[in-house]
């Protein structure tokens, strides 16, 4: 149960420390709905490119069934690495997403599930799966060994906790599209929490998966 546990606790943190670029992103999103350019396009669209960034890192899970635990903590480095990075250069870099004008225009059909297969298919949701994806680039450093050294149970969790908290990310980005002051606090302060919590992370996967008994003075 407490492998379960901290799978559940990695899951959040993990998700929380390489999803704040992206509810700025959504924000700008959220902006610009309109008539052609709805939320379900939004929503399908982050679902869609989370889903590639998930499968991409899933050689992590495969590789830690192979290689002791101790061992793959030392992957713990990389968002050590990326976190310090990112403290290092400092760069203030403002998301930007191009609008796709598009003459694409047609009434909603009463058929929710054609509805929805049409939602799926539409331009717009992936414009915004493709920006989720190259937004994402990072996370597959963070989630390759964050899922190495999980068992299928402990995995399960985490990306169940990471796409109810896609959801949620979507949700949290709508209301503060609606709040102007909150939206400037967390595009101005959010960036700089994210290599302190990354740094975190990796320095606890490196904890958890007991890999300061590789040191020599540990082991003796």
């Amino acid at each position: 149960m407490s492998k379960l546990a901290t799978a559940f606790t990695e899951g959040i943190i993990a998700f929380s420390a390489t999803n704040i670029d992206d509810i700025i992103i959504l924000l700008v999103f959220f902006s610009q709905v309109d008539v052609n350019f709805r939320r379900r396009h939004i929503l399908l669209g982050q679902y869609l490119g989370f889903t590639a960034i998930i499968i991409a890192s899933l050689p992590g899970f495969f590789g830690g069934l192979a290689i002791e635990r101790e061992w793959i903590g030392l992957l713990g480095l990389l968002p050590i690495a990326i976190g310090v990075q990112q403290l290092v250069s400092k760069k203030e870099e403002t998301p930007t997403v191009q609008t796709v004008s598009t003459d694409f225009r047609q009434s909603t059909p009463t058929n929710p599930i054609l509805s929805f297969i049409l939602s799926i298919l539409h331009p717009q949701t992936y414009k915004v799966a493709a920006v989720t994806i190259a937004n994402g680039g990072d996370n597959i450093s963070i989630y390759i060994p964050l899922f190495a050294g999980h068992d299928l149970k402990s995995l399960a969790v985490i990306l169940g906790i990471f796409f109810i908290m896609v959801g949620i990310w979507c949700a949290i980005a709508y209301l503060l599209s609606r709040q102007p002051t909150i939206a400037n606090i967390l595009s101005r302060y959010g960036k700089a929490l994210v290599p302190f919590v990354l740094i975190g992370l990796g320095v606890f996967i490196i904890y958890e998966r007991g890999t300061f008994r590789l040191l020599p003075w540990v082991k003796g």
